[in-house]
């Protein structure tokens, strides 16, 4: 099956797309790696009047150093990560997340903005951002939002985007030198969606610990004080301190009632302890 007829913009300003996706007489789509919304076009899942491409902005390519986080565009790209063209000053958490996703061909073509804004429960960016502390910025007729990560996905395929607003970039922490990370998701094959995600950040030089349960039937479950749960980060080997049994309380308490996606889920909390890669 193949889309229906829709007109096509490809504007080269942010004003330019706020102007555009504001007009409320016409169904209007945002549009950057297609990686999603092409095959929803195909199927007829959605049947917009407009298209606005957003490739053409060059603000949503750049990429920007702070004295304490790295600001990057939502149109970059998960291959622009993964091949290190944008710094990295996660230690190897970005980049290491990247390489994972899908296949190199959708990482050539998708962005961070348009996987965070399609809001998939199963995506990567989701998990290892909000474990990471990441804001996103939107931008619309009514000035800038700021939103943590986790608190932009609202549900599963469902963004707090509002009217006339766009993404317009996502706002990293540099990690102290201390700093440990992890990720881990249970997938069948590779390039399928994760059934389960674990992920973890201990920062000591800056009080962090958190954990992050994704690929959930909704929005990840984020623990923004996980110290009980995987220690602080000062062990030798974090996955020493591991609370299964606390992780099984915030599930049950989350509503994950059936027990084999709760140990499945702690289980993939567990391999990304493990796995974690110190400084």
């Amino acid at each position: 099956m193949k889309p229906v007829n829709f007109d096509y913009a490809r504007p080269y300003g942010i004003d330019a797309v706020i102007k555009l996706v504001s007009d409320d007489s016409r169904i209007v789509k945002m549009m950057a790696g297609s990686q999603s919304l092409g095959p929803m076009l195909n199927l007829r899942l959605v049947q917009p009047d407009l298209i606005v491409d957003l490739t053409g902005v060059e603000e949503l390519r750049r990429v920007e150093e702070k004295s304490d986080e790295i600001r990057i565009g939502a149109c970059i790209t998960h291959a622009d990560i993964e091949d290190q063209r944008v710094p990295d000053f996660t230690l190897g958490a970005l980049p290491t997340v990247a390489n994972g996703i899908a296949y190199r061909a959708v990482r050539n073509r998708g962005t961070i903005g348009g996987s965070l804004t399609h809001a998939d429960p199963s995506a990567d960016w989701h998990s290892i951002l909000a474990a990471l502390g990441a804001k996103v910025v939107l931008r619309g007729p009514n000035g800038e939002r700021t939103l943590a990560v986790e608190d932009y996905m609202l549900g599963a395929l469902e963004a707090d985007i509002r009217p006339g607003e766009v993404l317009v970039l996502v706002r990293i922490p540099k990690l102290g030198k201390a700093a440990r990370w992890g990720y881990f998701k249970s997938c069948r094959k590779t390039g399928e969606f994760a059934h389960a995600i674990g992920s973890f950040l201990t920062d000591p030089d800056r009080g962090v610990s958190r954990a992050v349960i994704g690929a959930t039937e909704s929005r990840p479950i984020v623990i923004t004080d996980a110290a009980d749960v995987i220690g602080d980060g000062r062990a030798e080997r974090p996955g020493d301190q591991f609370n299964d049994c606390a992780v099984s309380e915030i599930l049950e308490k989350a509503g994950m009632e059936d027990v084999l996606d709760r140990k499945t889920h702690i289980a993939a909390l567990r391999r990304a302890l493990e796995r974690s890669r110190p400084q």
